[in-house]
Parts: C-alpha cells; structure tokens; sequence
C-alpha cells in the first residue's frame, strides 16, 4: 500500500508536468520570459545576480539567458562605468511589447486555478506554496 510521501509526489509531479507542458505561443523560452517579467516589474537596471537570486539559479545560466535575450533585442546591456566586468539589464522596448502581448496567455493556468478554486482556496494554495519553496530553499 502506498504512503502519504509517496501520493504527495506524486501529486507535486503531476502538477509541475502539467505546468512544464502548458503550450505558450510565445516566442522565447518560459525562463526568459520569466527574466523579463521579473525586469519590468522591477522597474529599473537589475544585475544578473538580481536575477540568480530572485530564480535561485546559477549566475552562468543567467548570463546565458541574459545573452540570448540581448541578442533577440528584447533586454539591452548597460556596462558599468566603474567595473568593467558588472553591468545591469533593462527591458527593451519590443520586450515590453512581448511581456505586454502575452501576459494573460501566460499566466492563464493561475488564473484558471483561482476562478475554479475560489479565491479562498486559491489564497490557501499560493501561501502553502510559499512555505514550501521557503522550506526547500533553506534544504540547499
């Protein structure tokens, strides 16, 4: 008979396939757009470690996606004047447009699960999920 650990597992998985699958018709991957939903909402510069911070990511990976963002003209670069190694990110015009395009599109699936859970429950989920990321980001 299966446990408790088990089910909830499998729960977990189920709902991160299922999130992992969902079709965006979006023109870059879901972590760069997370990069640039995260850069706009900031609302000035940031650093790639901003961004490493705030994903819990390697900062190699950012400065990939940073890369790959740069070059399809949605982020520019700004170099420091102080350090020539450190420089900050900001959105783009056209990368305002695709966050601004696509917003609803992609964050469809969470406002599904609030119109269909109720706000109450809803409230309920994304707090417990905050405590789970918060529990698991001090495992590592």
């Amino acid at each position: 008979m299966r446990n408790d650990i088990d089910m909830s597992a499998d729960a977990v998985a189920m709902f991160c396939r299922l999130q992992m699958n969902i079709k965006r018709d979006i023109p870059i991957r879901s972590s760069e757009m997370g990069a640039l939903i995260f850069t706009q909402r900031y609302n000035a510069p940031i650093t790639p470690l901003m961004l490493s911070n705030f994903f819990k990511i390697a900062k190699p990976s950012v400065t990939s996606m940073i890369n790959s963002l740069i070059k399809k003209d949605y982020l520019n670069k700004i170099p420091s004047p102080t350090d020539g190694r450190s420089y900050t990110v900001t959105i783009t015009q056209k990368g305002t447009e695709l966050v601004e395009s696509t917003y609803s599109e992609y964050f469809k699936a969470m406002e599904n699960l609030k119109d269909k859970m109720g706000p109450k429950d809803f409230k309920l989920f994304i707090e417990l999920m905050r405590k789970a990321n918060n529990i698991l980001s001090e495992e590592k």
